[in-house]
């Protein structure tokens, strides 16, 4: 049994085949997904995002505004979003959220605006939050050690994580868990199985953020959830362990991390049951 962590499978990429992808992730072993909504916060793809979650059972929402349309986050794009979250309780966390100093789609300082009113929206929710990072570790501490220190802070997850072995501690220390994508398989990501290699087992979680970095064989193709097979036999031979006990556990610590929401714990109670 696997959990895909984190994909986004109600984009236009999959709009000729979203049935059959979903179905060959359940015969590929994943037993729940959490689909995160992005796009243009001026669409309606966070509607869509949370009509696929409620279409069926095993697939979860996430709505927030990622780093690169940090410049169309606005009061109306907030209130819509808190909607969203407060009339569907299969939303069951507040992200991709963070900072991209990568591609600078939205201006440095924007990020950071809208990044830290995020966190106090998630932290008025009472939600936990999904972190999105790249090429701006220190900016993304230090607005996460600052804004996380609310006693309403929930936890959250580091998706597709790409920073230093020094974030991935400070971040464990700091009620996160780390998840790490195909990526990680890629024959110049040697840095980054040194720093996987500092996650407990019990703080780990596995996803595609497909449809993109398919992971080793798969690289170069359209990324889908059924995929995270491979990115958890590459991780089970990095950690040194079975394959079973890796898939497992992963599995555990993600319906565990949502279990313990208010907000989600019947919808991942009875997961929790059967492994």
């Amino acid at each position: 049994m696997l959990i895909d962590s984190h994909c986004h499978i109600d984009g236009e990429e999959f709009e000729p085949d979203r049935e059959e992808v979903i179905e060959r992730a359940k015969k590929a072993g994943v037993i729940a997904m959490l689909n995160v909504g992005t796009g243009n916060p001026l669409g309606n793809s966070f509607e869509k995002t949370v009509e696929l979650a409620n279409k069926h059972d095993f697939i979860f929402a996430s709505v927030g505004i990622h780093p690169h349309d940090a410049k169309e986050y606005d009061e109306q794009t907030e209130k819509r979003l808190i909607a969203l979250v407060e009339s569907n309780k299969k939303v069951v966390a507040w992200g991709e959220i963070g900072l991209d100093f990568y591609y600078n789609h939205s201006p440095h300082e924007k990020q950071k605006e809208v990044f830290r009113r995020q966190i106090c929206v998630a932290l008025d929710l009472k939600m936990p939050i999904i972190v999105h990072s790249r090429d701006a570790d220190e900016d993304t501490l230090k607005i996460l050690l600052e804004e996380c220190s609310h006693e309403n802070f929930r936890g959250g997850i580091m998706h597709c994580f790409g920073g230093s072995t020094e974030m991935a501690k400070i971040l464990l220390e700091n009620g996160f868990l780390i998840s790490f994508a195909g990526n990680i398989t890629f024959k110049k990501a040697e840095n980054l199985r040194q720093t996987a290699k500092v996650v407990p087992l019990e703080k780990l979680l596995i996803e595609t953020d497909s449809p993109y970095l398919a992971p080793v064989p798969m690289r170069g193709k359209r990324n889908e959830p059924a995929f995270v097979t491979h990115t958890a036999k590459f991780l089970a031979d990095l950690y040194e362990v079975d394959f079973e006990i890796l898939a497992k556990q992963t599995t555990k610590n993600f319906l565990q991390f949502f279990a313990s929401q208010n907000r989600s714990k019947t919808l991942f109670e009875n997961l929790l049951l059967s492994l």
